[in-house]
């Protein structure tokens, strides 16, 4: 009998790896009903925009907004115009007025239109953006994109950017209208 006492008490894996687990499982079940409190999320603040432009705007209107010039004490004037006053805005506008515009930003410095196509050729479509990148009458001052949509059917388009003799038009276009803005503006004043 004490012979077998003796081999219960020796060094047994099984009870080792046993006794290790069942503290586990107990701790596993016991906080398995809820989250602790430093795993669960905080509370959100619904004032910050989650769109990185209107946090972007809203740092700015805050004064919140750090910029190179800025830190090394440059112009503290900022030059706000606006878009009425702006003629290679005005006249972007007025060039592609006849067609529908789907996002037209200011202060972003664009304007996109809606696909468009005339009345013989419904399957190709059109869309121009122009990126405005200065606001002076300069040929690398605006940016347009075309893309060209074909549809062969409803469901089976094919997008891409075209290169095309439109983009220059519409940029020698939209040059000298700015241009006969600007100095009719300067005449009146």
């Amino acid at each position: 009998m004490i012979k077998n006492l003796r081999q219960i008490n020796k060094f047994n894996p099984v009870n080792t790896v046993l006794m290790s687990i069942i503290p586990i499982f107990f701790l596993i079940f016991t906080t398995s009903c809820s989250v602790p409190k430093w795993a669960k999320p905080g509370k959100v603040n619904n004032n910050i925009p989650v769109n990185a432009k209107d946090r972007a705007r809203k740092n700015i209107e805050e004064g919140k907004g750090v910029s190179i010039k800025g830190l090394m004490g440059g112009n503290k004037k900022t030059n706000y115009q606006f878009s009425t006053s702006n003629p290679l805005w005005r006249a972007s506008l007025s060039t592609i007025d006849f067609m529908p515009l789907s996002t037209v930003d200011y202060s972003g410095g664009i304007i996109i239109t809606d696909w468009y196509s005339d009345s013989q050729n419904f399957s190709e479509s059109i869309k121009i953006t122009v990126r405005f990148l200065s606001n002076e009458i300069r040929s690398d001052s605006i940016k347009i994109i075309v893309h060209n949509k074909k549809c062969k059917t409803n469901q089976n388009c094919a997008v891409s950017e075209i290169d095309s003799n439109i983009k220059f038009e519409l940029q020698k276009t939209i040059l000298t209208k700015a241009a006969r803005l600007e100095k009719e503006t300067k005449k009146s004043k």
